[in-house]
């Protein structure tokens, strides 16, 4: 049974820092959105797999975490009243008789909605599993893809796989909090900050952490809990380790999904979308950030607000094709400082 849809002018799929960005643009133009991530929290990448790095390449803004940035686009947008419906994947698309668009999620809503903003990054994100026959009944009892409660590891015997910066990131935050840390990849070579490589050698020179150049090939329990692991190297030596946690790192694999069927032009699993307005082949769907391709593409945060604005300009002529859409200064509009909140200075 169909639920009535929530109807809205505009649903913006992504809640990374491009899909906050978009609310903002569309908010300057008085458009409200909706907003659908498939993740249980908003700031898409930058949350799950840098929320502490340091992003040095946001205009006027030396440094800042990944977190940092995306509370702080979450602040910008508050005066736009965004509704956000997060742990939910946008399973179809359909385009009405009357040219909106009905959305349905993994969770039963259901949107109909005027225009549709596609800023899904490099699609649905879900974690690199360790695939080993019966290992994911452990998963998030003991095995663990994401860290949400890193307090939970204190005085454990962590096993930590990967050989990227989220592996090594958490390998040296619990490398004095743990029990011990034992660090797994398959080759002694990292694709990870140099700095945090130094960091995770020289503690194992001080025995403070291992590393095992290996992989993952068995496990044994013991009274249904998750006991000891088997290692095995490139010449085939295996070593058992005894363990009580495991955080594996593989890295998120994107998953276009449904959105491969929805009738947009895709190229090489990206969406092709024009230069000038970034609408995709289907009218009133535009696509920003990470998930579009077109010439010289570059995927760079900047690049994503850059997209947003336009995108959000293109739709507002598309829901008033009637009306001239006038390009405004948040520094001297009246208009833009009333629907931002913002109080007129008056003169003392």
């Amino acid at each position: 049974m169909l639920h009535t849809p929530i109807q809205t002018d505009a649903v913006i799929i992504g809640a990374g820092p491009v899909g906050l960005f978009q609310v903002f643009e569309l908010g300057l133009l008085e458009i409200k959105a909706h907003v659908i991530d498939s993740l249980p929290e908003v700031g898409g990448q930058c949350i799950e797999l840098y929320p502490d790095k340091p992003i040095y390449d946001i205009p006027a803004i030396p440094v800042c975490t990944g977190r940092e940035l995306t509370n702080n686009l979450l602040k910008q947008i508050e005066p736009f009243g965004a509704q956000f419906h997060l742990d939910q994947e946008v399973t179809e698309l359909k385009q009405q008789a009357d040219g909106r668009f009905l959305i349905s999620t993994s969770k039963d809503e259901h949107f109909l909605t005027k225009t549709v903003f596609i800023a899904a990054g490099v699609g649905a994100f879900q974690p690199r599993i360790l695939n080993l026959e019966g290992l994911s009944a452990f998963d998030n009892q003991q095995v663990f893809y994401r860290v949400k409660h890193p307090e939970q590891f204190s005085n454990k015997k962590l096993v930590i796989c990967g050989g990227g910066d989220a592996a090594l990131d958490w390998a040296l935050h619990f490398a004095d909090k743990a029990t011990s840390v034992t660090l797994i990849h398959r080759r002694d070579e990292f694709k990870a900050a140099p700095l945090a490589i130094k960091k995770m050698r020289a503690l194992c020179v001080a025995q403070k952490m291992q590393l095992l150049i290996g992989q993952i090939t068995a496990y044994e329990t013991i009274d249904k809990r998750l006991a000891e692991i088997t290692v095995t190297d490139i010449d085939g030596n295996t070593q058992l380790l005894p363990l009580d946690d495991l955080l594996v790192f593989f890295g998120l694999s994107p998953k276009l999904g449904p959105i491969a069927d929805w009738g947009l032009e895709i190229d090489r699993k990206q969406i092709a979308v024009d230069t000038q307005n970034f609408e995709t082949s289907i009218p009133g769907i535009y696509a920003v950030g990470d998930i579009n391709v077109y010439p010289g593409k570059k995927k760079l945060i900047l690049s994503g607000f850059h997209e947003a604005a336009l995108a959000a300009f293109a739709a507002a002529a598309y829901l008033n094709p009637e009306k001239q859409i006038q390009l405004q200064y948040t520094t001297t509009s009246p208009k833009l400082h009333k629907v931002l909140g913002v109080k007129p200075n008056t003169p003392e």
